[in-house]
């Protein structure tokens, strides 16, 4: 599945204007004291000088967004049905390629990082005790997804994924640098992180986001936190030979977490594992059963009575390892509250296939800084340049 071709899936019913009320969220929408654009001097024009993007709620503009603006984007797409691709990026031409996307198809877009993604973005040469580098390269990268979003006049919601309990020094320091941001510009750095402690016990997991949603709130980011098992492997993480029964969350499970996290704030969604597997394999080695996360609604709304909401969803679930996944599960999922989906391997692969596809076009101009087909003097500099 092409990266174009997912965007374009996801953000079809983005096609009718639609002002949503107000969420429940505990901070009103805060405007930035300026854009990042007068902070390089590059003043907006056409597209990205728009105060609101075109056929979204009024507060979602282009730019990075957080606070109120994030939560009516969220709303916006469970309530139209699609889900906002994420994709993990590693460079600045990664990023760039996400916002061309993401305009060439009038959408917004995810952008996150990883932990050891975050390091290679700082490069792999800087000393990463107590994660300097990794929370170095976040930041750098966050600057660049600012300056660049307003330049290519989408909204981009700006995340950090998978964060274990060893990686928490790292998102510590990320928080403090989006409470410093704050301080100056009236919005937060990043618009959210996702903490991951599914190998905890659901107790520690939830008093541990509970904590953290707290003193995020008070900026406006949003909190993601995992209830299950992600299989497969990504960024060094190897799930591939967990238990089957990981990869399933129980409703019960879900609605404690909806409890427990909306009680301190609404800004939170919930990964949880309906047989999400990192990576692409074989038709049939991944049994994705979408049907979880509709048991779950249904039992939390028994469990609301009068106060759920009107939409019988009151969970909005993030989908990971979305990348080799069947349309008809992705399109089942939407259906049941998913508001992000993750594709990582599927960009990758992309990524990495344009470059493949170069260097076989252009192999024999490429073994040697002299020397071609047409002739033994002839420079390769146009082609490896």
């Amino acid at each position: 599945m092409k990266f174009s071709i997912v965007v374009v899936a996801l953000s079809m019913a983005c096609s009718h204007a639609f002002v949503p009320t107000s969420t429940t969220g505990r901070m009103s929408a805060v405007k930035p004291l300026k854009k990042m654009s007068d902070d390089v001097g590059i003043p907006c024009e056409d597209e990205c000088a728009l105060e609101s993007f075109p056929n979204l709620p009024e507060s979602v503009h282009p730019g990075v967004l957080s606070g109120q603006a994030m939560m009516d984007l969220l709303k916006h797409a469970k309530e139209n049905g699609y889900a906002i691709p994420a994709v993990n990026c590693v460079s600045n031409s990664g990023i760039n390629a996400c916002l061309e996307a993401a305009r060439a198809n009038d959408a917004p877009i995810i952008i996150q990082f990883s932990s050891g993604g975050s390091q290679f973005y700082g490069g792999k040469g800087l000393d990463n005790s107590n994660y300097r580098a990794a929370i170095a390269g976040a930041v750098s990268g966050a600057f660049h997804v600012r300056t660049m979003a307003e330049q290519y006049g989408v909204p981009v919601i700006l995340h950090t994924d998978h964060c274990s309990k060893k990686l928490l020094p790292w998102v510590d320091g990320l928080i403090s640098a989006s409470e410093r941001y704050f301080q100056t510009h009236g919005e937060p750095l990043f618009s959210s992180h996702m903490i991951d402690l599914s190998e905890e016990p659901l107790e520690e997991n939830l008093e541990i986001c509970k904590e953290y949603l707290a003193r995020m709130d008070k900026i406006g980011l949003l909190l993601e936190m995992e209830l299950g098992i992600t299989g497969g492997e990504e960024d060094g993480v190897d799930n591939s030979d967990r238990p089957v029964e990981d990869l399933y969350s129980k409703p019960e499970e879900i609605y404690d977490t909806y409890k427990a996290l909306s009680e301190v704030s609404d800004k939170f969604t919930v990964a949880a594992a309906f047989g999400n597997v990192h990576g692409v394999y074989k038709p049939g080695n991944v049994k994705l059963e979408p049907k979880i996360l509709d048991k779950a609604q249904k039992y939390i709304c028994e469990k609301l009575g009068d106060e759920a909401p009107e939409s019988k969803l009151p969970v909005s679930f993030v989908f990971h390892g979305g990348s080799g996944s069947e349309v008809s599960d992705i399109q089942e999922a939407i259906g049941y509250g998913v508001v992000k989906m993750n594709i990582d391997t599927d960009t990758q692969w992309s990524y990495w296939e344009g470059i493949k596809n170069f260097e076989a076009k252009y192999h024999d101009y490429l073994q040697g800084q002299i020397g071609n087909p047409e002739g033994e003097d002839k420079p390769n500099k146009k082609y490896y340049d």
